[in-house]
């Protein structure tokens, strides 16, 4: 498989492509769910000039025509264990999406949340040669930046310039046209491991799809549930999914940082499972219904019916106060915000301007999770639903699929990645010059 560095621009190729056709699918590979969403665009072409996400969900151009969502298989801390347990998932959520829409889709653009994601701020600059900046210009200060040697093993994901700056002038969105003689810029780099994105790709085309696009969860979930201020002064993003609680920072509209800690949902459900000594399924039925971090005095009066069919009539009819429920899931969702809050910390997250935490994703929606989260990571924090979009079924529309609606924001507008401009052969990043030039050969 060529490397996903430089099958980046073929995958975005791909997606104008498909755009122009009028339908892609969204596929969110989760622990706990594989969510899919057909989308039909209306035929403009919404990519050129679309600079960011200034435009938000109600102006995308599009419009969701299918959706549907199945038990996620095969799938643990968001990185593929099984490859025909995930395929069968992804086939079968695929094919409900595609019988509600009534169309065959062939092009999906893909999120996911393990392989361990890492952020890197690189940093760039040139003298310009002419008096005004042209895209030439843009394409030379991005791989003039300097690219940290990131491991063996790993991949870029996203490279996106999140600030430029000309002569003293900082904070443009868009230096292109403007006079001045120094031009600089900030590029946000995060990195996955390899291995997990290519079995994430070989499983898509296992399913007879083309991947049009791969992006990280924590990302797309920021971008559907920050609304356009918090995104503007600096908010943090926590997705707290079944397998993982993936973390992303905005600022200026860009994001600045992300991360994932390898829990989620689901260990909550296990030490539920392990404490009560019932079967996952029940244990996650009980967390649903039940769940709670934050007792009160009636909780003990309050007795959950445990239930069960090992036909042990004693062990079948148990009973649990709702406080010792609580008591079980609050010391783990703890262990999970402190990981979070240590990520925050190390990304420098008290510097920023503002310092809203909005919590999204199925876990989020564990009553009294904003109050325990406001303790332990700031005072500003709210849960986010993800934005509306039209066309989705009310079924979607919870914290949980905050990942999709963003899948679908980032394909109707994506913000400008480092491959979308055209670098110069001579210019690439020292260690990825060899292959760069191969493929220009191969592809150009």
């Amino acid at each position: 498989m060529i490397e996903l560095y430089e099958t980046q621009r073929a995958m975005r190729n791909m997606r104008k492509a498909a755009m122009q056709r009028g339908v892609v699918a969204v596929l969110d590979v989760g622990t706990s769910k594989i969510a899919c969403l057909v989308l039909r665009f209306d035929g403009t072409d919404r990519l050129a000039g679309t600079e960011g996400i200034g435009a938000m969900a109600g102006q995308a151009g599009f419009r969701v025509i299918g959706a549907a969502t199945t038990r996620s298989r095969g799938v643990r801390f968001g990185e593929i264990e099984a490859m025909q347990e995930t395929e069968r998932a992804i086939r079968t959520a695929l094919q409900a999406a595609q019988k509600m829409a009534n169309i065959r889709v062939d092009h999906v653009i893909a999120c996911f949340s393990g392989a361990q994601p890492r952020s890197y701020g690189l940093a760039g600059s040139i003298e310009l040669e002419g008096e005004t900046v042209d895209e030439q210009d843009v394409s030379r200060v991005l791989s003039a930046c300097d690219v940290p040697d990131y491991g063996e093993g790993r991949e870029v994901l996203h490279a996106q310039p999140v600030n430029f700056a000309l002569d003293h002038r900082s904070g443009l969105i868009d230096p292109r046209g403007q006079l001045g003689q120094v031009l600089s810029t900030d590029m946000h780099m995060l990195t996955v491991d390899e291995i997990a994105v290519q079995n994430l790709a070989h499983c898509v085309k296992r399913c007879d799809l083309e991947l049009a696009g791969l992006a990280n969860s924590a990302y797309v979930s920021g971008i559907a549930s920050l609304v356009e201020d918090e995104q503007e002064l600096g908010s943090a993003c926590i997705d707290l999914g079944g397998g993982s609680a993936g973390v992303s920072i905005f600022m200026k509209k860009h994001m600045i940082y992300a991360d994932s800690v390898r829990m989620g949902g689901d260990h909550v459900t296990g030490d539920i499972s392990m404490g009560l000594q019932v079967p996952t399924a029940t244990a996650e039925r009980i967390k649903t219904f039940y769940g709670g971090v934050v007792a009160t005095g009636m909780d003990d009066r309050e007795m959950i019916e445990i239930g069960g069919d090992t036909g042990d009539y004693e062990h079948d009819r148990r009973t649990v106060s709702r406080a010792e429920l609580i008591g079980i899931m609050r010391p783990r969702v703890e262990e999970i915000l402190e990981e979070v809050r240590a990520r925050l910390d190390a990304a420098g997250f008290e510097h920023l301007p503002s310092q809203q935490i909005v919590l999204t994703g199925g876990g989020s929606q564990i009553p009294g999770l904003d109050g325990l989260a406001s303790k332990i990571l700031g005072q500003q924090v709210r849960l986010g639903r993800p934005l509306r979009v039209h066309g989705l079924p009310q079924a979607a529309t919870g914290a949980g699929f905050a990942s999709a609606v963003g899948m679908c924001l980032f394909a109707a507008n994506p913000q400008d990645e480092w491959w979308d401009f055209e670098i110069p052969v001579d210019r690439y990043p020292a260690r990825s010059l060899k292959r760069a030039v191969k493929w220009f050969k191969d592809n150009w």
